[in-house]
């Protein structure tokens, strides 16, 4: 689903015209996969972290201050808990000011929720259950996730169904 997240808001903004960097922390992104689900790869920073959650930081904070982005997404992927420990909470509380007053979108995205306290705006994405197609062998079809948006400590959830 994280994925599938990520490759929308990327579509999304790049066909709007819109600058967007992507800062992959896990070296995991997939242009090909992403220009099927329709990213516009000429409106695409995609910057390799080399696995480094710390250097996605950095550069999150220059391509901030720099401006011209409609959308920075940080992938940190499955970061391990330490990477996320050694980042001090300030810099998440200052990369969330930078982008504040402006019209960038910052995206985080991640099997753990780092900084939560400092979130504008949270969403937790589960699958919930897979939709099979035919009788053995069975073709997936899709999956169900249920999401949890939290803002301002106010929970809703909801459910839907991403189709391949």
């Amino acid at each position: 689903g994280r994925t599938s997240l990520l490759h929308s808001l990327l579509a999304t903004a790049s066909s709007g015209q819109e600058f967007c960097t992507l800062l992959d922390a896990s070296d995991t992104f997939d242009p090909t996969s992403a220009a099927a689900a329709g990213v516009r790869l000429s409106q695409l920073l995609w910057v390799r972290c080399g696995g480094n959650v710390e250097h996605a930081l950095k550069a999150a904070d220059m391509l901030s201050h720099a401006g011209g982005f409609g959308l920075i997404a940080i992938d940190l992927g499955d970061a391990p808990e330490n990477a996320f420990r050694r980042i001090p909470l300030v810099a998440w509380f200052r990369l969330r000011h930078t982008v504040e007053n402006t019209r960038t979108a910052l995206i985080v995205l991640s099997s753990r929720i780092p900084a939560n306290s400092c979130s504008a705006l949270k969403i937790e994405l589960n699958r919930a259950t897979g939709r099979w197609l035919g009788q053995s062998p069975y073709l997936l079809e899709g999956f169900e996730v249920a999401a949890r948006r939290i803002r301002n400590h106010r929970v809703q959830n909801r459910r839907f169904t991403i189709l391949r």
